[in-house]
């Protein structure tokens, strides 16, 4: 007993020096960490972690990220959670919560929850066995407990609340679990569809701001109709853009952006912010040429028609020669090259706003 208690001594006084440069670094910072919940845009490799089949830790997903890894990132590289870390100066990737051995220091600067396949309807992380988003919240409270834990419960409370808390989802909402299954049109017509996840997001802003956030930023959903999935699926022998699709897309926007702004003006403290993701990703889609891009309606695994996930891979579809020329890299996400575009322009149009 006394020889365990020596060795925890010893481990204690290595680690101390490590955890306290931690600590001074992420004092130092505006935003000392930056915590992620959502889908797929922002799922850093937790869904390796839990049985489903929405997965893509294999080739060719990671062909451009560090070491051409597949880490679970459903991109060629890296994601817009990690983008927005390094511009942000907080750290360079931001991980996965599961599956990863976190260290003290990825503790204090912030991992992420997200899981691709999950929405705020509870049915939509269901059909695809994905972490919900009352999930994605209970994980957080078990990381609050690490945080105090390495931290103290003083700096944990001071990092959770000046901390910038990203949440990216709602498109798995309508593109999949709304207009390509069934299931929910028993039950509700689009307006009120849109009306019943809205108020789930206004749910989970709620919720997440009882756990002490208060810089949330919630994105908006992207054009839908013109995502090469939902091309395939609805958009004719053409593959046009799904005009209805693109349409309740712009009305959840609107419904979001403005219950985001009622709860800033009755959450004390709070700074809510609606991140509107559909321009920026459509002024690519109308404007390939100022970009560079030379192809929009395809993703660059396969075909591009219907690829993705377990239908992206090395053996039965291998990726386009050149991957800077695409927009998306599969049917369903777009390239780290695209990303990184529609990143810059959120945080010159949004940074005042989050700092």
């Amino acid at each position: 007993m006394i020889a365990s208690f020596a060795r925890l001594c010893v481990l204690i006084i290595l680690l101390l020096p490590y955890v306290l440069r931690a600590q001074a670094r992420s004092s130092n910072r505006t935003t000392p960490a930056l915590i992620v919940f959502g889908d797929s845009v922002v799922d850093p490799g937790n869904n390796n972690a839990i049985v489903t089949t929405v997965k893509c830790n294999f080739p060719p997903y990671g062909k451009d990220f560090i070491n051409h890894k597949a880490t679970g990132r459903f991109s060629n590289g890296k994601i817009p959670s990690d983008m927005i870390a390094s511009r942000l100066g907080i750290k360079q990737l931001v991980p996965a919560y599961l599956g990863t051995e976190l260290d003290a220091e990825d503790l204090l600067t912030g991992v992420s929850f997200a899981s691709g396949g999950s929405g705020y309807d509870p049915l939509t992380s269901e059909l695809v066995q994905a972490i919900p988003m009352s999930e994605q919240l209970n994980m957080f409270k078990e990381y609050m407990k690490k945080l105090e834990e390495i931290a103290g419960g003083r700096r944990a409370q001071d990092i959770i609340s000046r901390s910038l808390y990203v949440v990216i989802t709602g498109t798995d909402d309508l593109a999949n679990t709304y207009f390509t299954t069934p299931f929910r049109r028993v039950d509700y017509d689009l307006p009120s569809y849109i009306k019943f996840v809205v108020e789930s997001a206004s749910s989970f802003v709620q919720e997440l701001y009882n756990l002490g956030a208060r810089r949330i930023s919630v994105s908006g959903i992207s054009p839908i109709g013109c995502l090469p999935s939902q091309r395939t699926l609805a958009g004719g022998i053409e593959r046009e853009c799904v005009d209805l699709y693109n349409q309740a897309a712009v009305i959840y926007n609107s419904e979001l952006s403005k219950e985001l702004q009622r709860l800033n003006h009755t959450l004390p403290g709070s700074r809510i912010v609606f991140i509107d993701m559909y321009t920026s990703l459509l002024d690519l889609m109308q404007r390939p040429e100022a970009y560079g891009f030379k192809e929009i309606a395809r993703g660059c695994c396969g075909t591009g028609i219907f690829e993705v996930t377990l239908t992206c891979n090395s053996f039965t579809a291998p990726p386009c020669e050149d991957v800077s020329k695409y927009l998306f890299w599969d049917t369903y996400h777009p390239t780290e090259r695209a990303y990184n575009i529609i990143i810059k322009k959120i945080l010159s149009q949004y940074r005042s706003s989050l700092d």
